[in-house]
C-alpha cells in the first residue's frame, strides 16, 4: 500500500488546489482507510457491499488526495461490475422478450447507478477546479478503462459487430458507466487542448491500437467532438501502421521487418471506420486533411526539422512520405465515401509539377509494386461515384501525344508522365471491358454454375458518364490521334453497359454531330459491335433523331447536318452497289446503310415538313435525304399527299433560290433542284395516285402567281387580284360640303326637283400603266427546261408500273449532270394517262367552268356566246408562256390533247377575232398573236388533232397578212368542227408503244385545204418553196 501511495504523491502546488476536504478526524480517516483496504466495516465488523465500498472510495478520493491512484484502480471494478450487469440485463430482456426497463430486472444496476453519478460528479469537480493536476490523470484512466471494457464485453450476445460503428456507439452511450467515462474524458481533452493536447490524444490512439477495432466507437465519438485534432492524428496513426504492415517496401528498417506481423492487426480498417463515422458531419475537414496529406507527401521536407516522436511527425520520415500515396489509395479503396470526397478535387491538384513529383517518387519502385499501384488506381477510377468525366478528361489530355494540340491552357506533359497516363488509360479500358462483359479478373476461371445467372454489376464510373454521352461523342469526333480511339472504345463500352437507351443516344449524337464522312464513319464503327447485342439499334436512333426534330432541340445548322449525314449513310449503299464492293467492311457499312434507309423510310412523313423549313440549308438537306430514301411499301394516302405537296412546293422554292445564285451548306442551287427532281420522280413512280397528285400540283405551281416570273410570266396588273389601287397622290381630305358651297352661298337640302347637289368626282383619274417586268431570258429558259424535264420524267416513270416502291429515278434513258438535273439522251415516251392528268389540270386551272365533256367544236359563229371565257383563256396564255410548253407535253402523250379541246377552242376563237379586227399590213406587227397562232397549230398537229397538211400551215404565217392568217385558221376551225377530237379515234401501236390516228378514216381533207392553195397561189413569189408541204 505504501508503494501505491508513493507512486501517486501530490506536489505542494497540486494539493493546494484540491477541493475542500470534509472535517474528518484522523481516527475517522484511519478507519475509512482500513475499511477501504480490507473491505470490512471497522465499526460493525461486517463485509462492505459493492455500493458501500464504492462510497468509501469516493470519500477517500475527496479527503485523502494521496489515495487517488488506489481509489481510481478500485473504481475500475465498480465500472466493470456495472457494465456486466448492464449487459446481463440486455441479454435477459432479449431472452424473455419482455419490454421492461433494464433497471427493473437487475438490482446491481440500480444500486450502482447513484454511485456512478456520484463518482462522475466528483471527477468533473476535480477537473474543473484543478485541470492541470487532474486532467492528465483522469484522461489516461478513463480512456484505458473504456478500452478494457470495450474489449472485455465485445463478445457478448448483445454487443453488435465492430463494423457496425453507429450501432455500437448507440449501445455504449446508453450505458451510464461508459457515458460517464466518455464525458470525463471529453472534459479532460477540452481542458488539455490549450496546453498539452498530444498527451491526451496519444493516450487515446495508443488505446485504440491496443483495443481496436472494439475501441473505434470511442475514437469516433471523440472525433465528432474534436474533429480538427482527431482526424489528422488518426490518419497519421493509420499511415504508420500501413507502412509497418501493408506496404511491401524494401526500405523498411530491420526492426520493423523483425516484427511478427501475424501478431498485429492492421489498423487501416479502424481508420476507415472512424473517418466514415466522422464523414457524415465533418466531410469537409476530412477532405482537406486528406488533400493536405497528399500535398505534404510530395513537397520537400522542412530543413533541419527535429525528428518527431509523436504520431503526427510523419512528414519528416522519407519512408512514410513515400508510403503516403499508396496509403491514401488503399484508404480510398476501402471507403467509397472517402473516394467520392477527394476524387474530384484531387484531379485539380494533378498539375504538371505535381505529376513530375509523383513520377520521381515512384521511379525507383519495383515493377510488380508499380503494377499493383496502377491496378489499384484503375479500380478506384472505375468505382469513383463522382467526377468521372473530369478524371477521364485529365487522363485523355495527359496521355495525348505531343503532336496533338490540346485545347485549353494545359501545358504539354513530360514524356514519362504521358506514358504512365497512357498505360493507366489502357488498363482502365481493359478493366472496364472485363466489368462490362462480366469477365473474371486476372487468371480466375469462369464459374460455370453462376455465369448464366450472374447479375450485372454496377460500375459507378460508367454510371456517372451516362450523363455526359453528348460531350463524349463531341470529343470522339475531334479525330485526334489515339485520343479518339480511346474515347470511341469507351463509348462502345458505355453503350453496352447502359443498354439500348445509352446506345441509341450515342449513335444519335454521332449522326447529329458528324461534320464529314470521316467522322460519320465512327457511327458505323460504333454500330458494328453493338448491332449483335442490341437489336433494333438504328431504328431507335433514327426515331430519337426524329424526336429531337419534333422537340426543336436542334438549331438549323445541327438539323441540316443531321439530315445530310442520314442522306450520306443512305447513299453509301448505292455507291457500294455501284462499286461492287464485297469486302467485310463494305458489307457491314452497306448493312448499316440499308437499316438507315429503312428507318428513314418509315419516318418520311416526319421529314417532309422540313422541305418547307425557313432555313434554306435545312430544306435542301431534307430534299437530299428524301430523294435517296425508299418510299415505304405501305403508306396512307394522307401521308403521301402531304409528301407530294411539300416536294412540289420545295421544287419551286429551289428554282427561285437557283435564280438568286445562292450556295448554302456546300450545295449550289442546281444540286438542290436535282434532289427535288429526283424526289418528284420517286413519288410519281410509287403509284398512280401519287403520279396524279404530283402532276396536278406541278401544273398548279407553275401557274401560281408567285411562280409566274420563274417561267417568263407577268405579274398581275394593279387591281386584277382584287387589291385596292395605290393612290397616286396624298389624300387631300376633300369635303363635299365645301365643294357645293362653291356654287352658292348656301346648300339647298330641300330635296325638291329643282335642288342641285354636286356628288363629287368619282375615281382618281386614269389607272397607272402596267409595265411588265423584264426577266432574264437565260434563267427563264433554264427554269422552263427544268420544269418540263421534271414533268416528262414523272410522266415517263409509269405511275407505279415500272417500280412499285418508288425506287426508280424516272426516265431510263437519262443521266444526271453535276448539278443533279436530268439530261435526256433521247426523248422518252410520255405515258398517255399521265398526259391526260396534265391536260385535265390545265383545263381546271385555265378555265375552271368548262365541263370535261366539251370535246366537240361548234360552228365558228357560236364563239360569240363564250367571248368572256375565251378572253380569260387568252389572258392566261399571255400571262403564262409556260402553258404552250405544257400543251406540247400533253400533245406528246396522245390522245391526251383531246381533253384540252375547250382551251384550244377558246384560244383559237380569240386569235380569229384578233386577226379579223387587225388592220396592220403584216402579221409581224402582232408578235404575240403570231407566236400563239404558230404554237397552237403546231401543238394540234403534234397531238394529231390535225392532219399533216393542216398542221404545217404555221410555217407560212410569218409571210402572210392578218386576213390570210384568219382565213387559214378558219379552215382549222372547220376541220375541227367536222372531225371532233375524240380519244376513240386513236389506235395503240404495240410496236412503238404509242397511240396514233389514221386520218384516212376521217374522209376527204381536200375541201379543207382549198384556202391554203389559194393563199399559196396568191403569194407564189414568196411561198413557192413551201408548196410541197401542202400536197395531199
Amino acid at each position: 500500500m505504501s508503494a501505491m501511495f508513493e507512486g501517486n504523491a501530490l506536489s505542494a502546488l497540486q494539493t493546494t488546489h484540491c477541493p475542500p476536504q470534509s472535517n474528518y478526524s484522523p481516527q475517522e480517516l484511519a478507519l475509512e482507510i482500513k475499511a477501504f483496504i480490507s473491505g470490512v466495516d471497522q465499526t460493525k465488523g461486517r463485509k462492505l457491499s459493492v455500493r458501500d465500498h464504492a462510497r468509501c472510495a469516493v470519500r477517500l478520493l475527496r479527503t485523502v488526495p494521496a489515495c487517488r491512484g488506489a481509489v481510481l484502480e478500485h473504481l475500475r471494478g465498480v465500472y466493470d461490475e456495472y457494465v456486466a450487469a448492464f449487459f446481463q440485463d440486455l441479454e435477459a430482456e432479449s431472452d424473455s422478450g419482455s419490454n421492461s426497463t433494464t433497471g427493473g430486472t437487475n438490482p446491481n444496476v440500480s444500486n450502482l447507478e447513484d454511485v456512478i453519478k456520484e463518482i462522475h460528479a466528483v471527477l468533473l469537480e476535480f477537473i474543473r477546479l484543478n485541470p492541470k493536476a487532474w486532467a492528465p490523470l483522469v484522461s489516461s484512466w478513463a480512456v484505458d478503462l473504456l478500452g478494457q471494457l470495450s474489449s472485455k464485453h465485445a463478445g457478448r450476445r448483445a454487443t453488435p459487430h465492430s463494423s457496425s460503428l453507429n450501432e455500437l456507439l448507440q449501445l455504449w452511450m446508453s450505458c451510464a458507466a461508459t457515458r460517464s467515462l466518455m464525458e470525463c474524458y471529453s472534459q479532460c481533452l477540452a481542458a488539455m487542448l490549450a496546453w498539452c493536447p498530444d498527451a491526451c490524444v496519444d493516450a487515446l490512439l495508443d488505446t485504440s491500437v491496443q483495443h481496436s477495432p472494439h475501441f473505434d466507437w470511442v475514437v469516433a465519438h471523440i472525433g465528432s467532438a474534436f474533429p480538427g485534432t482527431i482526424i489528422s492524428r488518426v490518419l497519421a496513426c493509420g499511415l504508420k501502421d500501413f507502412y509497418a504492415h501493408g506496404y511491401p517496401s524494401g526500405e523498411k528498417s530491420t526492426q520493423l521487418q523483425a516484427i511478427d506481423k501475424a501478431s498485429r492487426v492492421p489498423k487501416i480498417g479502424s481508420v476507415v471506420g472512424i473517418l466514415g463515422h466522422l464523414a457524415s458531419r465533418h466531410s469537409d475537414s476530412i477532405k482537406r486533411e486528406l488533400l493536405r496529406m497528399f500535398q505534404d507527401s510530395l513537397s520537400p521536407p522542412p530543413q533541419n526539422a527535429p525528428p518527431s516522436t509523436g504520431t503526427a511527425g510523419w512528414e519528416n520520415s522519407p519512408h512514410l512520405r513515400r508510403a503516403t500515396v499508396p496509403f491514401l489509395l488503399q484508404l480510398a479503396a476501402l471507403s467509397p465515401t472517402l473516394l467520392g470526397a477527394v476524387s474530384a478535387e484531387l484531379v485539380e491538384l494533378l498539375r504538371p509539377p505535381v505529376l513530375l513529383q509523383l513520377q520521381s517518387q515512384f521511379q525507383g519502385l519495383p515493377r510488380e509494386e508499380l503494377e499493383n499501384m496502377l491496378g489499384l488506381a484503375v479500380h478506384l477510377i472505375s468505382q469513383s461515384p463522382a467526377g468521372g468525366a473530369r478524371v477521364l478528361r485529365f487522363l485523355a489530355d495527359t496521355a495525348t501525344p505531343a503532336s496533338v494540340i490540346i485545347s485549353g491552357p494545359t501545358p504539354s506533359p513530360h514524356d514519362g508522365v504521358r506514358e504512365a497516363c497512357d498505360r493507366l488509360l489502357q488498363m482502365l479500358l481493359l478493366h472496364l471491358h472485363k466489368l462490362v462483359y462480366n469477365r473474371p479478373e486476372g487468371d480466375e476461371p469462369y464459374s460455370h454454375t453462376t455465369s448464366s445467372i450472374a447479375m450485372p454489376r454496377v460500375i459507378p464510373f460508367l454510371e456517372e458518364l451516362q450523363a455526359h454521352v453528348g460531350e463524349l461523342c463531341a470529343e470522339t469526333l475531334r479525330l485526334e490521334r489515339k485520343r479518339h480511339l480511346w474515347l470511341h472504345q469507351l463509348l462502345c463500352l458505355l453503350s453496352v453497359y447502359g443498354g439500348p437507351s445509352i446506345a441509341t443516344e450515342a449513335l444519335c449524337q454521332l449522326l447529329t454531330q458528324a461534320r464529314n464522312p470521316e467522322e460519320l464513319a465512327l457511327a458505323s464503327q460504333l454500330h458494328s459491335p453493338l448491332s449483335s447485342s442490341i437489336p433494333g439499334l438504328l431504328p431507335s436512333a433514327v426515331a430519337r433523331c426524329v424526336a429531337q426534330i419534333h422537340t426543336q432541340n436542334l438549331n438549323s445548322r445541327e438539323l441540316a447536318q443531321l439530315l445530310n449525314n442520314l442522306a450520306t449513310a443512305v447513299q453509301s449503299q448505292e455507291e457500294d452497289c455501284k462499286a461492287g464492293g464485297s469486302t467485310a467492311g463494305s458489307s457491314l457499312h452497306s448493312s448499316m446503310a440499308a437499316q438507315v434507309g429503312a428507318a428513314v423510310s418509315s419516318h418520311l412523313h416526319d421529314f417532309c415538313p422540313l422541305l418547307l423549313h425557313g432555313d434554306t440549308m435545312v430544306s435542301r438537306a431534307a430534299a437530299r435525304l428524301l430523294s435517296c430514301s425508299q418510299l415505304p411499301r405501305a403508306c396512307s394516302p394522307a401521308h403521301l399527299l402531304l409528301i407530294s405537296r411539300a416536294a412540289v412546293a420545295h421544287f419551286f422554292i429551289a428554282l427561285q433560290h437557283r435564280g438568286e445564285g445562292l450556295k448554302i451548306g456546300g450545295q449550289s442551287g442546281g444540286e438542290a433542284v436535282g434532289y427535288s427532281m429526283r424526289l418528284l420522280s420517286r413519288l410519281a413512280a410509287y403509284s398512280s395516285l401519287m403520279l396524279k397528285a404530283v402532276l396536278q400540283q406541278l401544273v398548279e405551281g407553275a401557274l401560281h402567281k408567285g411562280n409566274r416570273e420563274l417561267f417568263g410570266g407577268q405579274r398581275e396588273g394593279p387591281g386584277e387580284d382584287g387589291a385596292p389601287l395605290p393612290t397616286l397622290g396624298p389624300d387631300l381630305g376633300v369635303s363635299l360640303l365645301n365643294i357645293n358651297c362653291k356654287f352658292g352661298t348656301t346648300v339647298n337640302f330641300s330635296g325638291s326637283v329643282w335642288s342641285v347637289f354636286h356628288a363629287g368626282v368619282i375615281g382618281k383619274g386614269l389607272k397607272p400603266p402596267h409595265t411588265p417586268s423584264q426577266s432574264d431570258a437565260d434563267k427563264v429558259n433554264q427554269n422552263m427546261q427544268t420544269l418540263l424535264a421534271a414533268i416528262v420524267q414523272c410522266c415517263s416513270s409509269g405511275g407505279g408500273v415500272s417500280c412499285s416502291n418508288g425506287s426508280g429515278t424516272g426516265s431510263g434513258n437519262g443521266r444526271y449532270n453535276h448539278a443533279g438535273e436530268t439530261i435526256s439522251d433521247e426523248p422518252s415516251p410520255i405515258n398517255a394517262e399521265a398526259a391526260k392528268v396534265i391536260a385535265v389540270a390545265l383545263v381546271e386551272n385555265v378555265c375552271p367552268d368548262v365541263a370535261n365533256g366539251e370535246l366537240s367544236w361548234p360552228p365558228e359563229e357560236h364563239a360569240k356566246t363564250t367571248v368572256e371565257r375565251d378572253i380569260h383563256i387568252r389572258r392566261c396564255f399571255e400571262a403564262n408562256p409556260v402553258l404552250f410548253h405544257l400543251l406540247r407535253v400533253v400533245a406528246a402523250g396522245r390522245p391526251a390533247l383531246c381533253y384540252c379541246s375547250a382551251v384550244l377552242r377558246g384560244l383559237l376563237a380569240t386569235l380569229l377575232a384578233h386577226w379579223e379586227a387587225s388592220r396592220e399590213p403584216s402579221v409581224l406587227d402582232s408578235p404575240w398573236h403570231l407566236q400563239a397562232s404558230c404554237l397552237l397549230v403546231s401543238c394540234m398537229g403534234e397531238g394529231q388533232l390535225l392532219p399533216p397538211v393542216l398542221s404545217n400551215i404555221h410555217e407560212v404565217f410569218p409571210h402572210l397578212s392578218p386576213f390570210e392568217v384568219r382565213l387559214l385558221l378558219l379552215g382549222v376551225w372547220e376541220y375541227m368542227r367536222g372531225n371532233s377530237p375524240m380519244p376513240q379515234k386513236f389506235t395503240f401501236s404495240a410496236e412503238k408503244g404509242v397511240f396514233f390516228r389514221d386520218f384516212s378514216r376521217d374522209g376527204d381533207v381536200a375541201r379543207y385545204i382549198s384556202p391554203i392553195h389559194s393563199v399559196l397561189h396568191k403569194n407564189i413569189d414568196r411561198l413557192g418553196h413551201l408548196c410541197w408541204r401542202f400536197q395531199i
